[in-house]
């Protein structure tokens, strides 16, 4: 398994918990007509919930408990979702208009996309760099290879 195709599938997992926590927060906060600094603040901590989140239900088949598991899902994947949110998010501030385009607005879609696009591209470096060191996302590959060598 070369660890740019771990980094890869690693990057992907953590934006779909990004992707779902920064829409399921925009509309929140769209709804609740908050300030962009709301939004961001409330689309950062839901892209942890969520991220964390698929990690964790990647894990339920494991004999672990979910004190391990938790601590394993923050082990792989606080380096990674940081880097995606920070990245995604000065993209965001970065496009005119962006943080206050409404999500009937073609912007707002158009910007939220390229961020996760460029926030991918750079997180996947920082992924496979963490791999490398054992560290990231390979402390969930350690305990994946034991069971999922079919898989592959």
């Amino acid at each position: 398994m070369n660890t740019w195709r771990m980094a890869t599938i690693a990057t992907l997992h953590c934006l779909t918990g990004c992707a779902i926590g920064e829409i399921v927060g925009m509309i929140i906060s769209s709804a609740l007509g908050w300030a962009a600094f709301a939004s961001i603040v409330i689309s950062v901590i839901l892209a942890f919930v969520f991220g964390y989140s698929l990690t964790f239900w990647s894990l339920r088949h494991r004999a672990m408990t979910n004190k391990q598991k938790m601590k394993l899902a923050g082990a792989s994947d606080t380096v990674s979702i940081t880097s995606m949110e920070i990245v995604d998010n000065l993209f965001i501030l970065a496009v005119p208009g962006a943080i206050h385009a409404g999500l009937r607005t073609g912007l707002f879609w158009w910007s939220l996309l390229v961020s996760l696009v460029v926030a991918f591209i750079v997180t996947v470096p920082v992924n496979k760099w963490l791999i490398a060191r054992g560290k990231g996302h390979a402390v969930v590959h350690e305990h994946h290879e034991h069971h999922h060598h079919h898989e592959m």
